[in-house]
């Protein structure tokens, strides 16, 4: 009975938990890519037409009937992405309607 307890002490000290691996890091340009196609799909998801799109200046134009839908994708200094978005033109009810039928869109498509 000692031999197994001295045994079984020895297995347990022996233990150790595998080494972490850090997840590999996505670079900025990847980020932002993401973030792109994310709101552009929030805009379809929501029913916005998309007008315009200009990618280096991170801004999407487009409508949903009366309303006018404006999508920002700004790389911060602090290397995050901030993405906005502005609805105005149809009435404060119906744009806060859209303009979080945006945000839960986005946010669905980029996974949280």
């Amino acid at each position: 009975m000692a031999v197994a307890s001295a045994a079984m002490f020895l297995l347990h000290g022996c233990y150790s938990a595998p080494t972490a691996v850090p997840a590999p890091q996505r670079s900025i340009s990847q980020r932002f890519d993401q973030s792109w196609q994310a709101a552009r799909g929030a805009a379809a998801d929501a029913g916005v037409r998309i007008t315009s799109e200009d990618r280096p200046s991170g801004t999407l134009r487009g409508d949903q009937g009366s309303s006018n839908v404006v999508i920002t994708v700004i790389t911060q200094a602090d290397s995050t992405i901030q993405v906005g978005f502005s609805v105005t033109g149809a009435g404060s009810p119906q744009d806060e309607n859209l303009k979080d039928h945006l945000t839960r869109a986005y946010q669905r498509r980029m996974g949280r």
